[in-house]
């Protein structure tokens, strides 16, 4: 099994923000070309976290990611996946969870 970076290389990597039509996501990444300029800002997972996404949470996370400064100080804009509910519960297909102590299901 791969772990680390070999790891992160070798997932699929696609931009939940940009639905193909026959279904699934562009690959990640914009090239300097005019066609993908005119593309908004990417939000990438690897394509097994966004099958595993719900819809919601899918347009939250590239709402997120969009309403920040991109690349300031030379740096990507990094935000996390899933947000954090209010309650401060963090709801992933059907479990809750807080901290490392709690691990309820709904």
């Amino acid at each position: 099994m791969a772990s680390g970076l070999k790891k992160w290389f070798a997932q699929n990597w696609v931009d939940i923000g940009s639905k193909k039509k026959g279904g699934g996501f562009k690959k990640c990444g914009r090239s300097k070309q005019k066609a993908d300029a005119k593309r908004k800002y990417p939000k990438c997972v690897p394509a097994a976290k966004a099958a595993r996404m719900t819809e919601g949470q899918r347009r939250s996370a590239v709402k997120r990611k969009r309403s920040k400064a991109q690349g300031v100080g030379g740096k990507p804009t990094n935000v996390k996946t899933f947000a954090k509910a209010r309650g401060g519960l963090i709801r992933r297909s059907g479990v809750a969870q807080r901290g490392f102590e709690f691990k309820g299901v709904f």
